[in-house]
């Protein structure tokens, strides 16, 4: 382990113009302290990535750049989405640096727990998670969605730690290893765990967003979490399975229970029962279907092997950069 190890602070950034000057320059103050404190190193870098930003987000970032050479900034050749634009960032630093500690750029998210991630590391653990302690900002429906989504993510089969989003140190041997998972469909809530490696949490608050709006509705909250179990687990189809043979059993009995009907004569209209029985398996065949399509369509895209992101500009010279490290 490295006696003042390189950091690289990740920042995935999505229409960010209105927080990114004042979060950049708390960024910036963290990381000039633990310079001084002599925890980290001092080529240690703060890489923000936009992720395909409609706004002046890239022009904030190529400004900070020229102004301080802590600040680098790559960008996608456009929006892939949060997920993508982390793992560009930790992928783009994984071989210029000993740690990095990816974190939003909206200041919620409580910068001083980097210095117990830090400490963390330096006690042996290759993976940090950053966990809330407690959900007090948020609103009852936001703690609500948000408990279920890592509860369900968990029943499905799908490995997260609770209350952890993408905020997390993780060493250069463990982005390593992660660029080895070769997946189109990422989540890395869920990915990381997978890697192993000796890890451990940091607890710490949340805090209201700086400026701008959040990018993370209940729809998007939704989608990941289906993202994140049918990339991760395939306990749905098992599910279909167990679903598919109960009703098979349930058909047979049925069939036992009409044919003993018609041999005591006492069979009578059945129009009603009959169609709520017809729509009922049904609906149940289509979710089916729904859920086993979505696995075929998983299976297409990661036969295609497309990238998973594009960098289409660096505020800096990569080969520099590497010589310089």
């Amino acid at each position: 382990m490295t006696d003042k190890p390189v950091l690289y602070i990740i920042i995935p950034c999505y229409n960010e113009q209105e927080v990114l000057p004042i979060t950049s320059r708390m960024f910036l103050e963290k990381v000039e302290e633990l310079v001084m404190k002599g925890e980290i190193d001092a080529k240690s870098r703060i890489l923000f990535v936009d992720d395909g930003s409609k706004d002046r987000t890239w022009e904030v970032i190529g400004s900070l750049a020229s102004e301080e050479e802590r600040f680098m900034g790559i960008r996608q050749s456009r929006n892939r989405g949060h997920q993508n634009a982390v793992l560009a960032g930790l992928m783009e630093a994984k071989d210029l640096c000993d740690i990095t500690i990816s974190i939003d750029c909206d200041g919620q998210d409580d910068i001083n727990a980097m210095n117990q991630m830090i400490e963390g590391y330096r006690n042996g653990c290759e993976i940090v998670y950053g966990v809330r302690s407690r959900r007090d900002t948020d609103t009852v429906f936001k703690r609500f969605t948000a408990e279920c989504f890592y509860k369900l993510l968990n029943r499905m089969g799908a490995e997260v730690i609770f209350n952890h989003a993408d905020y997390r140190l993780l060493s250069a041997k463990v982005l390593k290893e992660l660029a080895k998972y070769r997946e189109v469909n990422i989540f890395l809530r869920g990915m990381v765990p997978l890697v192993g490696f000796k890890s451990t949490s940091v607890f710490y608050e949340r805090f209201e967003r700086i400026a701008g709006k959040s990018h993370y509705p209940l729809r998007k909250m939704l989608l990941l979490a289906f993202d994140g179990i049918t990339s991760l687990s395939v306990k749905p189809i098992h599910m279909i399975t167990g679903i598919g043979g109960i009703m098979a059993i349930f058909s047979f009995v049925g069939v036992i229970w009409s044919v003993a009907v018609q041999l005591m004569g006492k069979t009578v209209a059945g129009w009603a029962s009959m169609t709520c029985i017809m729509c009922f398996i049904g609906g149940v065949q289509l979710v089916c279907l729904g859920v086993l399509g979505e696995y075929i369509g998983k299976i297409y895209l990661e036969v295609k092997a497309r990238p998973r992101y594009i960098i289409s500009e660096r505020t800096f010279d990569r080969a520099d950069q590497e010589s310089k490290e």
